[in-house]
């Protein structure tokens, strides 16, 4: 039978008028209520998917991000005549460009930053060199951020209430993040980067012209626990051991302890050894020699001109390195643009001796070298180092990284027509600059490739 006879016998049994082929040929594509066990899994689904996205950017907004640094390598050293070491140390720095004063600058040429980069070494003996160096890779790092302002600005180095936190108790200087914290002979503060590294201002050592008078017997101060000494023979015998080779560390040492001598036979009964006991969970610093200082050229007068803020760090290597841990380098694009925007930073300000001072602060001004910041800060914190904390990537651990050097309060050309204004100011570590501090500590440019 054929295939026009059957479809006649369907019009017939069904009774169904005919429809066109092209009415034949289209589907019905009506579809009903959709069940809700099918909805709902459905439904969950997709909340689950945004939400997962949602997480994942702000984990990236709390994650440390990973740059590509570029190489800081070593062309030449020569040999210099010792410095004179006949500078004195400023309370405060006047003068710098600033982050508005900068922004009338032209951008360094890579000649231009190699010789910012080159730097000079003066080690213990009084002995000094001049390291050329070349920078590569500068074009595959990612582009770094430019000049971010707010016009929100304060001034001073306390704004209203103080807000710094004295960390007197032992229990607490002596331990990580705060233990970091070192305290250099010429009055600065400074950060431990490396086992046997510090990290600090330059002009904590160098005036811009010549090293500071205390440079070439420079120490370093690392916060330990009380002194056992006086306490029975076996301290006594210790003590007098030592007596030999260390009468300028315990001279120092002993001022640092914050007048523990002055104290001594003061007041009798409970209230003499309630008085002794307190002052003895105060922590000291035992001195350590430095064996060799690093300050890049752009520090220098007559170098970088209005970029020599940009450059106010330095490196010193200890001598022996101390049984504290230390903290890493980083580098962030915008501290503004963090979700909490917060700095830290713990140093040694004058107006509180024998103790250390933590504040935390946010930034008011940023540009890709400089920090404008609100943190409250006297003379002597100048060289510490500037933290934040974030998640280490593809971890849900917290690292605490130094991501500048605080340079203390600075009275700044706002646009190179005199005009001055003063300002807490922080220098920023930049991918250029990690790449050199790294190679300061690691004396190996491939161990700095990735930060």
């Amino acid at each position: 039978m054929g295939e026009s006879q059957n479809y006649e016998r369907w019009k017939h049994w069904t009774g169904l008028r005919p429809k066109s082929d092209a009415s034949r040929a289209r589907p019905n594509l009506t579809m009903g209520p959709i069940p809700l066990c099918v909805l709902l899994p459905v439904t969950v689904l997709v909340m689950t998917v945004a939400v997962a996205a949602e997480e994942k950017a702000v984990d990236d907004e709390y994650t440390w991000p990973q740059w590509k640094v570029p190489l800081v390598r070593n062309r030449r050293t020569v040999p210099l005549s010792s410095p004179k070491f006949s500078s004195h140390s400023q309370l405060e720095l006047s003068g710098t460009c600033g982050i508005e004063c900068q922004r009338h600058l032209p951008s360094p040429s890579l000649d231009d930053l190699e010789q910012f980069l080159s730097y000079e070494t003066v080690y213990e003996n009084g002995t000094r060199t001049y390291t050329s160096v070349s920078v590569q890779g500068l074009n595959e790092v990612a582009s770094w951020s430019g000049n971010i302002s707010s016009r929100s600005r304060h001034k001073r180095e306390v704004y209203g209430p103080d807000t710094r936190f004295t960390i007197s108790d032992k229990q607490f200087s002596t331990k990580y993040p705060f233990s970091t914290s070192v305290k250099l002979s010429t009055g600065c503060s400074g950060v431990l980067v490396s086992p046997k590294h510090v990290l600090t201002a330059a002009h904590c050592i160098h005036d811009g012209k010549d090293y500071l008078d205390g440079v070439q017997k420079l120490r370093v101060g690392i916060l330990k626990e009380k002194s056992r000494r006086g306490k029975g023979g076996k301290g006594r015998g210790k003590n007098k051991r030592r007596k030999g080779g260390s009468n300028r560390e315990e001279a120092q040492e002993k001022e640092e302890s914050d007048g523990k001598a002055e104290r001594k036979g003061k007041g009798k009964g409970k209230k003499s050894r309630s008085r002794r006991s307190a002052e003895s969970e105060k922590p000291s610093l035992r001195w350590t020699r430095v064996k060799k200082t690093q300050v890049p050229k752009g520090w220098f007068k007559g170098v970088s001109d209005g970029l020599a803020a940009d450059y106010d760090y330095a490196v010193l290597e200890l001598k022996k390195a101390p049984k504290v841990k230390h903290m890493d380098l980083g580098f962030i694009p915008s501290v503004k643009k963090l979700p909490a925007g917060r700095i830290h930073f713990s140093g040694f300000d004058d107006d509180r001796p024998g103790t250390l001072v933590y504040r935390f602060c946010s930034v008011s001004e940023e540009s890709s070298d400089l920090l404008y910041q609100y943190c409250d800060a006297k003379p002597g914190s100048s060289g510490s180092g500037v933290y934040i904390r974030l998640k280490e990537p593809g971890k849900k651990k917290w690292k605490r990284k130094i991501i500048g050097v605080f340079s203390g309060h600075q009275w700044v050309d706002v646009n190179r027509d005199g005009m001055q204004q003063d300002y807490n100011v922080a220098v920023r570590i930049t991918p250029t600059k990690y790449a050199q501090i790294c190679y300061w500590v690691h004396g190996d440019s491939s161990e700095c490739q990735v930060a």
